[in-house]
């Protein structure tokens, strides 16, 4: 993640190869400690208390790296509530996210992979921005701190590589066929119509309770020749009021249009593949006795009826300068103004969002559910019309959010069909991304180094 190309569309991942890891040691933000890395890749070497703790390749991981890291996931931990493993783990999941963090930029290099300057200048200035800070008090913020502006420079080109791989590399490994997006679009129907109002009308042949065998197949019977009229072309209401034995037998059987929930189970089980106006082919055994039912109607929900939401946000990028505290405390500040009438939405997201959509006031124009990261369309789809949210942090950094419209629209079958396949290949872009990493790690020389005596 970089401070370049902020979108909420498209999560992008935090680098290392374990969940905890991911939870606890990247939860700064998404430029990944370039101060920190920047102290301990200084031209000048380690600190005298600092020692190479592995080599990646060709690259160094500092034992100082190692417990900035291991400083930064207890504070956010602290401020989050969150419980941490044992020193002993928290230091191995440290280490192991540098490594892979090394292997990631030796593979990206090799693979001749360019960062052009106007993209690190880019990636400056936004940080610099985060900060509310002119370029040339970051320059002296950062030779304060002993960071050389170069390497911080070179740090950055290194973050945005790894993006750029990842971006590349992980996508490209995810297959997502006809036959996936198809048994995805029938669980979501499915899903969608479980509870569906329905309409069904029944003819009851009961059996008491204790009926002989012989009383049992008369009552089989009975149902039987009552299933053979209506599939002969009979009509049901007329037989259901000659033969019912139930509630309903004066209004030919209809049981009236009621949620699926509020049906026998074994009803709904018995007519879910039937049409509105079909009769299941076979009799239902209940405790209650022989029935032979309608569908006489079912609403369902067609896919692809979706209600989209414009809607428009302020973005500060998260990074080791801007915590998502701090940034989330800014932008209750600008909600602050704009809800007193001090400033607008679009003044504030040209002036400090990092996001492409700021030239446009933050507009991110129409958007579909699932469409947006989870953390961000939650938020929006709790809002009224001209609402603003509290602060929402995402994997991105931290929003505020403002929703302009919605409207309700269906999706002709294309757009169905390439909306579950986005959908499908973020659901599976987690274990891709971990296998990735994996592989990468396996291939690179790694050499573990004990401190020095």
């Amino acid at each position: 993640m970089t401070a370049a190309r902020p979108t909420p569309r498209r999560p992008s991942r935090p680098q290392g190869l374990r969940p905890v890891a991911l939870a606890l040691l990247v939860v700064l933000g998404q430029v990944a400690s370039m101060a920190a890395q920047a102290q301990g890749n200084s031209p000048r070497g380690p600190r005298n208390a600092d020692w190479i703790a592995a080599v990646v390749n060709q690259e160094s991981v500092t034992a100082g790296e190692v417990e900035r890291r291991i400083e930064r996931a207890r504070l956010e931990a602290q401020r989050g509530g969150q419980a941490l493993p044992s020193d002993a783990e928290l230091r191995q999941l440290a280490l192991d996210a540098l490594i892979d963090e090394r292997a990631m930029i030796t593979s990206a290099r090799d693979s001749g992979m360019r960062i052009d300057e106007i993209d690190i200048d880019r990636a400056v200035q936004n940080i610099a921005l985060q900060n509310q800070l002119t370029m040339d008090t970051l320059r002296q913020r950062l030779a304060a701190e002993g960071i050389d502006y170069g390497r911080f420079r070179a740090n950055l080109r290194d973050q945005l590589m790894i993006e750029r791989l990842r971006e590349r590399e992980v996508y490209q490994r995810i297959r997502v066929t006809d036959d996936d997006i198809d048994k995805y679009l029938d669980e979501q129907r499915r899903a969608a119509n479980s509870d569906a109002e329905t309409n069904l009308a029944q003819i009851l042949v009961p059996v008491p309770e204790g009926a002989t065998p012989e009383l049992l197949e008369q009552r089989r019977a009975m149902a039987l020749a009552a299933l053979a009229r209506v599939q002969g072309g009979e009509d049901f209401v007329a037989v259901s009021r000659q033969i019912s034995e139930d509630s309903n037998r004066e209004r030919g059987g209809v049981i009236g249009l009621r949620p699926a929930s509020r049906l026998p189970d074994i009803f709904v089980e018995h007519t879910r593949s039937l049409k509105s106006g079909e009769v299941a082919p076979t009799l239902l055994r209940s405790g209650a006795g022989f029935h032979v039912l309608k569908l006489i109607d079912r609403k369902e929900v067609a896919l692809g009826q979706i209600t989209q939401t414009r809607a428009r946000h302020v973005l500060l990028r998260t990074s080791a300068q801007l915590n998502a505290a701090t940034a989330s405390r800014r932008l209750a500040e600008y909600k602050r103004q704009i809800e007193s009438g001090g400033t607008s939405f679009e003044d504030i997201a040209r002036q400090h969002s990092e996001d492409g959509s700021a030239a446009a006031g933050g507009d991110l124009g129409w958007s579909s559910p699932g469409q947006m990261v989870p953390e961000f369309e939650n938020a929006m789809n709790a809002l009224a019309i001209n609402g603003l949210s509290e602060p929402v942090v995402s994997r991105f950094g931290v929003h505020l959010i403002q929703v302009l419209e919605r409207r309700n629209t269906t999706l002709e079958t294309k757009q169905l069909r390439e909306q579950a396949r986005n959908v499908l290949r973020e659901q599976r872009f987690e274990q891709a991304y971990l296998d990735w990493a994996k592989e990468l790690r396996s291939r690179a020389y790694v050499e573990l180094r004990e401190p020095p005596l």
